[in-house]
């Protein structure tokens, strides 16, 4: 990645290795992050959390509306095109 680039994760925690995005974060090759997900949960490396270019949010990620929404239309579409029978 470029030096000025900004890393962003909401998807999945761990797909980042945070030690090595923290001595990125620290000698300047990477601009910024912002992380909504962490390997464990609440994230533990109080070093990293307080970084000036760091961005954490409290794995909210997937509470916007759409994605509510999403959800629960992905489970209503599950049972609508399923072939279980139910007794």
């Amino acid at each position: 990645m470029k030096s000025d680039a900004i890393l962003i994760n909401i998807a999945r925690g761990g797909l980042i290795d945070e030690v090595a995005l923290k001595k990125m974060l620290m000698t300047g090759k990477l601009a910024a992050a912002a992380l909504d997900v962490f390997a464990i949960e609440p994230p533990q490396d109080k070093e990293l959390l307080e970084l000036h270019n760091f961005i954490v949010t409290p794995h909210i990620g997937g509470s916007s509306n759409e994605a509510i929404l999403a959800m629960g239309r992905a489970a209503i579409d599950g049972l609508d095109n399923n072939d279980l029978i139910c007794v």
